[in-house]
């Protein structure tokens, strides 16, 4: 064997190793992960029983309510008073409205902003 060829060889060698010891890290990250997260999994609750899950209510299911609501009105503010900041607004309830007729857009407009009707005219 020649310098060349053993220069060759003992620098192969090294990447090997070094390839080898990536690789040996690598399994080692991997089963700290598992590790780490059956730990994780071990903390938790258990899962509930099927006598804990939620039951139907006596009265069947609950079905959606289609009504239309009236806003609150805002406080009027006397003049030369300062405004309202949004924090001394109470929570703006509603009420159900009088009229429970859904209401309807205009013919030809498409309802919105933008929509690309010729809106009413």
């Amino acid at each position: 064997m020649n310098t060349a060829s053993t220069q060759l060889a003992a620098a192969s060698g090294l990447m090997s190793l070094v390839l080898f010891l990536v690789a040996v890290a690598l399994l080692a990250l991997l089963a700290g992960g598992f590790w780490m997260t059956s730990r994780v999994k071990y903390r938790e609750p258990p899962r509930p029983r099927p006598e804990e899950q939620p039951k139907m209510p006596p009265g069947g299911p609950v079905h959606e309510v289609r009504e239309n609501r009236d806003s609150a009105e805002v406080p009027q503010i006397p003049k030369g008073e300062r405004p309202l900041t949004p924090y001394e607004l109470s929570n703006m309830d509603t009420k159900t409205s009088e009229s429970q007729d859904r209401p309807r857009w205009s013919r030809g407009s498409s309802g919105s902003f933008g929509g690309g009707g010729l809106g009413a005219h």
